[in-house]
């Protein structure tokens, strides 16, 4: 029996998380739940699930979750601190690291220090502070095992190799807006980006597919999670979504991992793993008549994915500014302040305003400095996102 907690039971990951805990309920027990404002989806969960603990974010929420679940004998947690307190439980076995963003790197780190494995589906924490997370997990003997599908799929990709890899080749969608000329994506609604064709993701996650920033923070997270070159790490278009990622050998030979789009079999492999886990409800993939086509990206058409390969080289605190600026640009557009086009924009302003301070570098940031750099660079966006405004005439 493992015993799991679910940072951001309430997300997409989260749902599909706890979908998965309820399909092998011989083999996973829930001991944790964290959720940021969800107050009504965390009630559901922990009186479905009977965790030890919950926690959530936000306090406008509190009273109704303490009332519904303290009676019932699960503790009740709250704010930051308390989602942090949760993290840190080391009676763990696997936690589940689904808090989307950059409100996701305080309690990933903090679970990285308890022994447990923590199965990451959380690209930021990866990409602000990848050297404090690895050291973390290797002090405390805990294992990292990717729930991202394309990570996911390098992972069982390298098992067993002994040779190293000569590249490892992500894959990605090109979402909503794979066909369309460059020129015209400065009018589309945010209802149109949202809506990815292969995907069923989270608001921030589909919007950075649709401008193929998440690809962009994938580079990041695979140069520290298998630790190669930035040269060594390639994007191609494909689709279909069927090839989930790649890995090309020194013999010029490709192993590929395929599957369904569906993120309940990264989950299941993760919370199994070393072991295969199956269930007879989730459909087997069928190889017959499927058309696998790949393709490189149009850089006209994606530029956040070279601004984030550009932090990604100049390290530092680079790769902090452009989650952040990223987040604050999402934001902008779906709050309809900035048009589509301008959330590469913003993010561009803010990296090279960052760079004329000198926040690049090759040493590991501390936390601290992460943090600090996550503020400044908010405030950064925030202000190009004005200037931008003012310069469409609002």
């Amino acid at each position: 029996m493992k015993r799991i907690t679910v940072l951001g039971s309430t997300g997409s990951i989260g749902v599909q998380t706890l979908d998965v805990a309820r399909r092998f309920t011989e083999r996973v027990e829930v001991v944790g739940l964290t959720a940021g404002s969800n107050a009504e989806m965390l009630i559901e969960q922990a009186l479905e699930f009977r965790p030890r603990a919950v926690a959530l974010a936000d306090a406008r929420g509190l009273a109704a979750v303490r009332g519904a679940l303290e009676p019932a004998g699960i503790a009740v947690f709250s704010g930051e601190a308390g989602v942090a307190e949760i993290a840190a439980d080391d009676s763990v076995d696997t936690v589940v690291a689904a808090i989307s963003g950059f409100a996701g790197l305080r309690p990933t780190l903090a679970a990285s220090s308890t022994g447990a494995d923590l199965a990451l589906a959380n690209k930021e924490a990866v990409v602000c502070a990848g050297s404090l997370l690895l050291d973390a997990l290797r002090d405390s003997g805990g294992s990292l095992i990717p729930v991202d599908s394309e990570h996911s799929a390098l992972f069982q990709c390298l098992l067993g190799e002994v040779d190293p890899a000569s590249a490892l080749i992500l894959t990605a969608s090109g979402g909503p807006f794979l066909d369309r000329d460059p020129d015209s994506l400065r009018s589309v609604s945010p209802e149109e980006a949202l809506a990815h064709p292969r995907w069923d993701m989270g608001p921030k996650i589909s919007i950075d597919s649709a401008t193929m920033m998440n690809k962009g923070l994938e580079i990041i997270e695979a140069r520290w999670l298998f630790d190669v070159p930035f040269e060594a790490i390639e994007v191609v278009i494909h689709p279909e979504s069927i090839v989930h990622s790649l890995v090309r050998f020194r013999d010029g030979s490709l192993k590929a991992h395929l599957g369904p789009t569906d993120m309940r079999y990264a989950i299941m492999y993760a919370l199994g793993h070393p072991d295969r886990w199956a269930d007879p409800g989730f459909r087997a993939f069928e190889l017959a008549d499927t058309q696998l086509n790949f393709h490189r990206p149009d850089p006209s058409l994606f530029p956040a994915l070279a601004l984030a390969r550009a932090a990604g080289e100049a390290g530092g605190l680079m790769p902090t500014v452009l989650v952040s600026s990223d987040e604050i640009a999402v934001r902008a557009f779906l709050d309809g302040r900035i048009a589509f086009t301008q959330i590469a924009e913003v993010i561009e302003s803010t990296l090279e305003h960052a760079s004329s301070r000198s926040m690049g570098g090759e040493t590991s940031p501390s936390v601290e400095a992460v943090f600090q750099a996550n503020d400044w660079a908010r405030r950064r966006a925030e202000d190009f996102v004005a200037t931008m405004r003012r310069d469409d005439g609002d």
